[in-house]
């Protein structure tokens, strides 16, 4: 475990910056108030996402539902987690994928267990056209998502990875 330190910083340092931004927004921003800071481009909008990734289910009163949500994302933190052992050091940039997801799915599985919702933050869209608000644990899942697609498909070293 002395050799993956360095990844253990990662997540920690991007955990604590996820949690901070969103402890900023629910103490400074008002649920629902929107501040534009690039307009037509970019605002700050505190959202209360009860549901899935892009508030899908959202609107659902169900805590059902709820709890389903809570324990699909603990499932998904326990299988990252069992990858990033598995995967050896010699992988770098697999385990900083790895660092990224689980330090993301960590965020917003703290969210869901202590405050009962993820606070999503990030509103970026052109015109009329918004992307789902998101906040640093979604930026983390998605950036690691893609940077494990591009070594899965196009570095021959991590294609080993689906075969074991």
């Amino acid at each position: 475990m002395k050799r993956d330190a360095s990844y253990l910083i990662l997540i920690g340092f991007l955990f604590l910056l996820d949690q901070i931004t969103k402890m900023i927004v629910a103490h400074q921003i008002i649920r629902s108030t929107t501040i534009p800071l690039i307009p037509g481009f970019f605002n700050l909008t505190h959202i209360q996402n009860k549901g899935a990734i892009f508030g899908i289910f959202s609107q659902s009163p169900s805590l059902w539902l709820r709890g389903l949500l809570t324990l699909a994302s603990l499932g998904a933190l326990i299988l990252v987690v069992y990858y990033f052992i598995k995967v050896p050091p010699s992988l770098k940039f697999f385990k900083i994928s790895l660092s990224l997801i689980m330090a993301g799915a960590l965020g917003n599985f703290f969210d869901r267990v202590f405050r009962g919702y993820v606070i999503d933050f990030l509103d970026f869209y052109v015109g009329r056209w918004h992307w789902p608000s998101f906040n640093v644990a979604d930026s983390c899942v998605t950036v690691g998502a893609v940077l494990m697609v591009y070594l899965v498909f196009f570095r021959r070293e991590e294609k080993c990875i689906l075969s074991s």
